[in-house]
């Protein structure tokens, strides 16, 4: 019985591993939603917010953002497909350097987590790691409109996100 126990533990433990909560967050911050975002029938990646407590989302409370990549994508992929959503939501900002800074090319299963730290400052971590911080006015709502604002692409990715 004790190495059945044993036995099952072992083989639920990357399950569980798999759904660990990133340990770079906000103190006190809980996920609060997840939801994966499709684009022509294929699943681009899967988000999940965590804000303080779990609970909803307040804009002038610190939070996080973990986008798990399902398919290659380039730097340049990435940087063009940021700056075009942030126009698209009205929320352009001459950021292309630093973006190319923060973002290199990724292949599934790999992370990036945006943390906010005051409204303007988002710090990027690329699989565990830090790799940049943006700073600019208002970044933090700027930025993660494009997936948490009431005009992001996706409304129903939007409030799976938000836990409604």
């Amino acid at each position: 019985m004790r190495s059945l126990l044993l036995w099952t533990c072992l083989c639920l433990a990357p399950v569980i591993a798999g759904a660990s909560q990133p340990s770079n967050l906000p103190h006190g911050a809980e996920q609060r939603g997840e939801a994966a975002f499709s684009f022509l029938g294929f699943q681009i990646y899967k988000a999940r917010l965590f804000t303080l407590g779990g609970q909803p989302l307040d804009w002038s409370q610190d939070f996080g953002l973990e986008l798990t990549y399902q398919r290659r994508l380039s730097q340049s992929d990435l940087v063009e497909a940021t700056l075009r959503e942030m126009a698209r939501v009205g929320n352009a900002l001459p950021i292309r350097g630093q973006l190319e800074k923060c973002y290199q090319p990724v292949a599934p299963g790999d992370s990036y987590l945006a943390v906010s730290d005051g409204p303007d400052r988002l710090t990027f971590w690329r699989n565990g790691v830090a790799v940049c911080t943006l700073a600019q006015d208002d970044i933090k709502t700027r930025f993660m409109e494009i997936f948490l604002g009431e005009d992001s692409r996706s409304a129903r990715f939007t409030r799976a996100l938000l836990g409604q």
